[in-house]
């Protein structure tokens, strides 16, 4: 079986741009564990697509500016 294809994320590079914010202010922002966001923005959990959609919400962009799926995953 295929090791899945991680989701790439801008988490980090938009919480320095939202005035360093930090991983708890997003974990309180979005409702989750700070340890929730840390997991996300290393790569090592997926969110939902509802948290993905709160995290996009809570920097007011797009969710495609935050998360991207890598070209050739399949």
């Amino acid at each position: 079986m295929a090791k899945p294809t991680p989701i790439i994320n801008q988490i980090r590079t938009l919480r320095f741009q939202a005035g360093e914010m930090t991983q708890a202010e997003l974990a309180k922002r979005t409702g989750v564990t700070r340890q929730t966001i840390l997991a996300i923005e290393q790569g090592k959990y997926s969110p939902s697509l509802e948290v993905a959609f709160k995290i996009a919400h809570a920097f007011g962009t797009g969710l495609d500016e935050v998360f991207q799926y890598p070209d050739g995953g399949t």
